[in-house]
Parts: structure tokens; sequence; C-alpha cells
């Protein structure tokens, strides 16, 4: 083998270790991604177990307890507060939807008798004029409108009725990944100092150093990506609690807190919230009510927008152009779950940078001792 053909195929074996690392980790995780979840859980909770272990002497069996019965009381006093507040939420609206209904009813009546009635008359004595043939022409683009959106309403309906059949069905499912994760994040975080000791004897010295550091690195900025985005929620907690208490909402912090935690959701955001409360306050004469809305809404998202590059670049020590470079990237990729993906790859590459494995990959393929 020519000595200068090496490294074109040490490149080559590069790039096929790291194809087949991705779709291992695919498979995996198609497969046994509740042992995965309990890995992450295990790694994430594992300085808290050994703290516990160093300075009050717990089994460490015993230390991994305490950390997953007290991320079951964080659990289940989150869903038990939105459990409540639903309750309570449902019997407030029960309460005001059928004056609300009544009231946009009679808008809507008037509505239509004061504005849609006439303006259809005048479409139909400006039809009236027209020849035969264009009638035909304005008929059959008025049929195919209608046929399309009606298509489009019903794809609509089945995939928002097919869409909860199957969250139903999943429900199942759901449970039993809970139970495993927790299982296997206790079996794992118990034995973590057996595992590691075991995974570092099996690889070489150099290559479990940059995997621990790898780790160690993207645990970091993963708290500090929770920073940055708790520091976001709680700007748009604050921006919303001042807008309703303006504007005399009832349970304004209740509200507030809410809105704050849908901000969470990639896209949609508080839009989920004020959008149909906007179209709901005008279609019900609360225009008072609807502008303000909409004024507070502009401000939340542009408040949003501003800072959120900002913050999470700050937080992580990426470039703002980067984050949002990032951001749309992942969001043309792939849509909604993009917007969480691009910056966990850019995360990923940072840390690929930062601790210097593409060094090393480089000296292997050139055959180069460090």
């Amino acid at each position: 083998m020519p000595f200068s053909l090496q490294p074109f195929y040490r490149f080559l074996l590069v790039i096929g270790c790291i194809l087949l690392v991705i779709g291992l980790i695919f498979f995996l995780f198609s497969l046994a991604y509740p042992f995965l979840i309990g890995f992450v859980l295990a790694f994430l909770i594992n300085p808290i177990v050994s703290f516990q272990e160093r300075y009050f002497r717990f089994n460490r069996g015993f230390a991994v307890l305490i950390c997953l019965f007290l991320l079951l009381i964080l659990v289940s006093g989150f869903m038990t507060f939105l459990i409540a507040e639903i309750i309570a939420g449902s019997a407030y609206l029960a309460s005001a939807i059928p004056i609300h209904l009544i009231t946009m009813k009679e808008s809507t009546e008037h509505l239509f008798f004061t504005r849609v009635f006439p303006f259809v008359e005048q479409l139909m004595a400006l039809f009236a004029t027209l020849d035969e043939s264009q009638q035909d022409t304005v008929l059959s683009t008025v049929k195919s409108f209608t046929n399309q959106f009606t298509g489009t309403v019903s794809q609509t309906i089945q995939s928002i009725l097919h869409g909860l059949s199957h969250f139903l069905l999943s429900l199942p499912n759901l449970a039993t990944v809970f139970v495993f994760s927790l299982l296997s994040t206790f079996f794992i975080s118990k034995d973590w100092n057996t595992l590691t000791a075991l995974f570092r004897k099996l690889l070489p010295t150099s290559v479990a150093t940059h995997i621990h550091t790898a780790l160690l690195d993207m645990k970091q900025a993963l708290f500090d990506y929770m920073k940055g985005q708790f520091l976001l929620i709680s700007m748009t907690c604050f921006i919303v609690l001042v807008g309703f208490l303006f504007l005399d909402i009832k349970y304004p912090i209740t509200t507030a807190l809410i809105i704050a935690i849908v901000d969470l959701i990639p896209y949609l955001g508080t839009g989920f919230i004020f959008i149909p409360w906007i179209i709901y306050s005008f279609m019900s004469a609360q225009n008072h009510l609807a502008t303000g809305i909409a004024i507070l809404y502009c401000i939340v998202l542009i408040q949003r927008q501003l800072f959120e590059p900002r913050v999470l670049s700050a937080s992580l020590g990426i470039a703002p152009l980067a984050m949002l470079v990032a951001l749309f990237v992942g969001f043309q990729l792939f849509q909604f779950v993009g917007l969480l993906i691009g910056p966990a790859a850019l995360i990923f590459l940072r840390t690929i940078y930062r601790t210097k494995v593409l060094e090393d990959i480089w000296a292997y393929i050139k055959n180069q001792k460090k």
C-alpha cells in the first residue's frame, strides 16, 4: 500500500466509524430509549448522589433513592398544581362561558346583519351583471375554493382526532417507559463507579479522557441552557403579570405563570394562549381587552426574539449569530423539534472543538504522534 494513500484510508475509516456510531445510537434509542433516559438522569443526579455519599456517609443506593424520591415529589407537585389549576379554570369557564357565548352570538348577528349581508347583496348584484361565461368562471372558482376549504378542515379534524387517539393509546406505553426509566436510573446510578471503572478499562486512556471531558462540558452546557431558559420565562412572566395587572385580568399571578411555562413550547410559545384569547375577545365585543392583550403579546414576542439569542449565547458562551443560525437551520430541517435540535447540535460541536477531539482525529489521519 503506498504511504501517500494511508491518510485517505484513515479518513475513510474515521468517517465510517462516525456513521456507524450515529446509526448505532439511533438503533439503540429506538429499542432501548428508557435505558438511555435512565443513563441521562443518572448522569445528571450523580453529583448530588456523590455529595450525599461523601458528606453524609449515606449508602450509595440509599442516596439514589433519596434523589429519585425528591424528583418524584417535584414532578408530582407540579402535576398536582397543574391539575388543580385546570380544575379551577374549568369551573370558572363553566360559569363564564355561557355569558360570553350570548355576547358573542349577539355580536356575530350584528356583524352579519350590518356588514356581511349588505356585502353579499352587493356581490349578488354585481354577479347578475356578468355574462354567462363569466358567471360560470366565478361559480367554478367558488366551488373549487369551497371544496379545498372543506377538504382542509376535514383533514385538520381527522389529524386532531387521530393525534388524540394515538395519545390515549400511548398512555400505557408512557407508564411502562416511566417505570423502566426510573428502575434503570436507580441501577445505573447505584453502580455508577463500577460502570465508569469498566468503561475506563475497556477504552484507551486518551479516548476515555476525551469522552469524560466532553460529557462534563455538555452537562455544564445543559445546566447553563436551563438557566438561560429560566431567565427568559422569568422575564416573560414579569411582563405578562404587569400587563395583566394593568388590564385588570382575574387570577393574574396564576395565569402569568401558566403563560410563562407555555412559553417553553418551541415556535408557538405564548401565542398558543394569546392568539385565541385575542380572537375571542374581539368576537365577544371586548375591543379594549383585545387591544390590550394584542399589545402585550407583541411586547412579549419582541422581548423573546431580542433576548433569546443573547441570553442563550451568554449562558452557553456561543456567539448570538451562531445561535440564531442554529435555530433557523434546525427549524428548516426538522420544523418545531429543530428549535431544540439546532442548539443541541451547536453545543455538541462546541464541546467537540473545546475538548480538542478534532485535533486528535486529524493527527490520527496524518499518522502524527501528539
